[in-house]
């Protein structure tokens, strides 16, 4: 879920809050339904067909694979897993809406936040290099390059390393990635690379986690490994351990719990659907949000 679909313009770096884009990378549109800013706001996806998709699901999650593009992966924007076909919604807590609060001296995020496809944070498994068991999300990816992008946007981008975050006794991954496309991503092959180019941005990006919920009155977050930033091969591995995850919690091997796993091309999943229920379910969304939308006018 977006939680910093505030006023715009957004910060320097922002959570992909430009307006949304008819296409990205040519594969994907999205379409909105409802007004940005309020609670019945949703974007969806749909492959280049104008099919409705899963962002979550159906997007793969690594390019075309060649050995040139071995490390380049889809990044998304955050997505509302417990809703049918996963679009982007505003987040809500308490019943209100909630926002990224700033933290001193940045404005919003300090990167373009979003997250990889076909990923899987199990609550129920504990992650042996910490002993944490999952945030039941896909794993997070926080990219530094130099363009602010746009809400529902899909780009490849090239993994860097990765920051163990726990948040609230669970593990969060942080990925470390840069824009494939940017200006300066030849320069970026592992975590040293940025700290070599962008001379305290992990520093920052470590504060600003540890602090972001210290607004809402909770303490500090914590880290595993001290707060060390792993290197390129650590974080593959955590990528390739909770898309195995993610295969599981697809084929009914474990429990989803809340979390929606309606696909449309993942067609050995018994979460399946066809692409006529994929957009009766938009349709019943949209219905249901003009119905609410209605019914408090009339109020």
């Amino acid at each position: 879920e977006c939680c910093c679909l505030g006023p715009w313009p957004p910060g320097p770096r922002a959570c992909l809050c430009a307006p949304v884009p008819s296409y990205s990378l040519a594969l994907y549109r999205t379409k909105e339904r409802g007004q940005p800013s309020l609670q019945d706001y949703h974007v969806f996806f749909k492959n280049v067909a104008g099919h409705y998709i899963s962002p979550f699901h159906d997007i793969p999650l690594k390019k075309a694979r060649n050995d040139e593009y071995e490390n380049l992966f889809n990044m998304v924007v955050e997505i509302a897993t417990k809703e049918p076909l996963n679009p982007i919604k505003q987040d809500v807590k308490n019943g209100k809406l909630r926002y990224t609060a700033n933290i001193f001296p940045h404005k919003d995020y300090i990167w373009n936040y979003g997250a990889l496809p076909q990923t899987w944070e199990d609550p129920h498994q504990k992650d042996k290099s910490i002993n944490c068991c999952g945030n039941n999300d896909p794993i997070d990816v926080c990219e530094i390059g130099s363009k602010v992008l746009s809400r529902g946007e899909v780009i490849h981008v090239k993994i860097l390393g990765v920051l163990s975050l726990i948040d609230e006794g669970e593990t969060d991954w942080k990925l470390i990635a840069i824009n494939a496309n940017d200006p300066e991503a030849s320069k970026f092959h592992d975590i040293g690379d940025v700290k070599k180019f962008k001379p305290g941005y992990l520093e920052a990006t470590l504060n600003w986690f540890r602090v972001y919920k210290v607004p809402e009155g909770k303490p500090e977050n914590q880290f595993a490994f001290n707060g060390e930033f792993k290197n390129k091969a650590f974080a593959l591995e955590v990528i390739k351990s909770t898309h195995e995850c993610w295969k599981a919690l697809l084929m009914k091997k474990c429990s989803a719990g809340a979390i929606n796993c309606t696909n449309v091309q993942v067609c050995d999943s018994p979460f399946h659907c066809t692409q006529d229920e994929a957009r009766s379910l938009v349709e019943s969304v949209s219905f249901s949000l003009n119905e609410e939308s209605n019914e408090e006018e009339q109020a």
